[in-house]
């Protein structure tokens, strides 16, 4: 089981830039998938990015990539999204996610598990 906290949100201006942390905590944090999704106001969960356990593979939402970065550092226990250029269509809580220990499947952007509580990301205009 793991446990994951997320910080680094808050208000920002059009165009500027954020980093978001999760950090896991738990059994062997390094052996899950990671993930992270936004949910925007009267809209559905979506998928952001994730970066997997085993080769360290990065996946990205296509309306968002060469925009978002997710990154690991396993020392830390810690991944990050670094986001870049934002506008207030990405206004959303932004939670982070992990699914395994050792996950084998091929989805990326399904699956998870293990949820934080989310931090709330204002892209103001």
């Amino acid at each position: 089981q793991v446990q994951l906290v997320e910080s680094g949100g808050g208000l920002v201006q059009a165009g500027g830039s954020l980093r978001l942390s999760c950090a896991a905590s738990g059994r062997a944090p390094s052996s899950y998938d990671m993930g992270w999704f936004r949910q925007a106001p009267g809209k559905e969960r979506e998928f952001v990015a994730a970066f997997t356990w085993s080769g360290g593979r990065t996946y990205y939402a296509d309306s968002l990539k060469g925009r978002f970065t997710i990154s690991r550092d396993h020392a830390k226990n810690t991944v990050y999204l670094q986001m870049n250029s934002l506008n207030p269509e990405d206004t959303a809580v932004y939670y982070c996610a992990a699914k395994g220990p050792y996950y084998t499947g091929t989805s990326y952007y399904t699956g998870y598990t293990y949820w934080g509580q989310g931090t709330q990301v204002t892209v103001s205009s």
